[in-house]
């Protein structure tokens, strides 16, 4: 006979297969709003998982960090006739564990096969239950080297390699690259936005350089793509200076390099983006968004546009720091704009943490211009030159609205538990619903757990980190119209 416990859980799958076999719409209101004169709609939560704090994977480290940048793998998304989808989720950690210090982490990215049984029904959900929603499973990992397959690290940027020709297997040319040390030359990384291209390649942007790096599938360096003068941190007297300890005299922040990365495989263009604006900007709302003409990967990559775009301000007037970006349509963006509140996290009170939306339609491209050196700031003692344009910005998903939170079992606030929302959001993921709702689609966000784990283990050490912070996973459904060709082509859905 079977327990009470496993005929419950059956109950709770079994109601959750039939709420997406019907598209259920959700009970609570749907946000709508309207950018470029395209409304578009929030139809809410409607699906949560999580990796445990503690969940190693294949080379014996803690799986931490995983929410950095997540894409879904070419070809491995599928509907299910029981109104499931299913498909193989790329996750990508960034430089490790790094509490104390900077580590000899070797970037990396992981694969986990999903399970995605929306929910849309307004009963809420406990905590366990909801996990059912959307379940993960590790499948591998991949380590990912540099020139002659030397080890990349995660250990900040102390010297800088001088540029190379290219030979061998990697003919392209490589500029000036950020390296360990003179001692220790190997190229650090500090992974966060990620594409998965057709062909098995994948675009890696990166916060030390701020760099673009493109690998093979088995994890080998074949592109580097270094941004102009004005985003290159350089000391006062014009020298590149990598370091995330401390600020450059201009060029990206410390620690505030392309947080983002996004396609639109229609024109093979890459756009990149800064966690904030520049230091000669002045104001870190004014942050850049970069195009570049990436449909001949394996020669040198132009840069073919540059935006600013401002980001969201607290109400106390601090910047809400972009975490990723992703492509809807021709000018058309998510955004992912938050602050430092949650789990593991600043505070337990979440005041902004959404997927906004933004189009750079009418704004100034000024890619090619003299805002593109170190000397010509875009935002002068923080006031935007009246000869730009920004692009336009609107807020859309609100991942704290606490009912939709209350119906998975979270929530903002206290208690400081691994029910409250995760601090730090990083990514974003799109796919479609299906041809019955041709402009809705699930929005797949992943958060960044700093490896905060009591039973932890880096670099084959056990650590405590004092607290454990699991990797969470939120779904939402939303209507984006224009978005089903390039999301389709993303994928390799025909």
């Amino acid at each position: 006979m079977l327990s009470l416990s496993y005929r419950l859980a059956l109950h709770v799958l079994a109601l959750l297969q039939i709420s997406a076999a019907l598209h259920v719409p959700r009970a609570t209101t749907a946000v709508s709003v309207t950018l470029d004169g395209v409304t578009y709609v929030n139809q809410g939560l409607v699906g949560f998982g999580r990796i445990p704090s503690n969940f190693t994977e294949s080379t014996g480290d803690t799986m931490g960090g995983i929410g950095s940048a997540i894409a879904i793998k070419y070809g491995s998304w599928q509907a299910q006739a029981n109104g499931s989808f299913t498909g193989t989720l790329v996750v990508q950690p960034d430089r490790g564990y790094n509490v104390i210090n900077t580590i000899d982490y070797q970037a990396r990215r992981h694969e986990l096969q999903f399970v995605l049984t929306p929910y849309y029904n307004a009963t809420a959900l406990t905590f366990a239950a909801a996990q059912k929603t959307f379940q993960l499973t590790y499948k591998n990992t991949t380590l990912e080297f540099e020139r002659n397959s030397v080890k990349t690290s995660g250990l900040d940027p102390t010297a800088i390699r001088a540029a190379m020709a290219g030979a061998g297997t990697n003919p392209l040319a490589d500029p000036q690259m950020p390296i360990a040390s003179t001692a220790e030359p190997h190229l650090t990384v500090d992974a966060e936005g990620l594409i998965a291209n057709a062909d098995g390649t994948y675009w890696t942007s990166d916060e030390y350089g701020p760099y673009i790096y493109l690998f093979t599938g088995d994890g080998h360096l074949v592109q580097t793509i270094q941004p102009p003068a004005a985003i290159l941190p350089l000391d006062s007297a014009g020298n590149l200076d990598f370091t995330s300890e401390d600020d450059p005299a201009t060029g990206r922040g410390a620690n505030q390099g392309f947080e983002g990365l996004t396609i639109d495989p229609a024109t093979s263009t890459l756009y990149a983006i800064l966690q904030s604006a520049t230091i000669q900007d002045g104001a870190l709302q004014y942050t850049r968004l970069l195009a570049y003409n990436v449909s001949h990967p394996s020669t040198a990559v132009p840069l073919i546009g540059e935006w600013i775009v401002p980001l969201p301000l607290s109400s106390k007037g601090k910047v809400e720091a972009t975490s990723d970006i992703h492509f809807v349509s021709p000018g058309v963006f998510l955004c992912l704009a938050r602050d430092g509140n949650g789990h593991g996290g600043s505070g337990d009170d979440i005041k902004y943490k959404h997927a906004d939306l933004f189009s750079i339609t009418g704004a100034t491209d000024i890619h090619g211009t003299a805002f593109d050196t170190a000397g010509t700031p875009a935002a002068p003692k923080g006031k935007l030159s009246k000869s730009i344009t920004p692009a336009t910005y609107v807020s859309f998903v609100d991942y704290a609205d606490d009912t939709q939170l209350a119906r998975f079992g979270l929530h903002n606030g206290d208690p400081d538990d691994n029910t409250l929302l995760d601090a730090k959001w990083e990514s974003l993921a799109l796919a479609p619903v299906g041809d019955s709702a041709p402009n809705d689609f699930f929005l797949f966000t992943a958060s960044d757990n700093d490896f905060l784990s009591t039973q932890g283990i880096s670099l084959g050490v056990p650590y405590n980190a004092g607290e454990d912070v699991d990797n969470q996973f939120l779904v939402f459904r939303v209507t984006l119209p224009g978005a089903a060709a390039g999301v389709k082509k993303a994928l390799g859905i025909v």
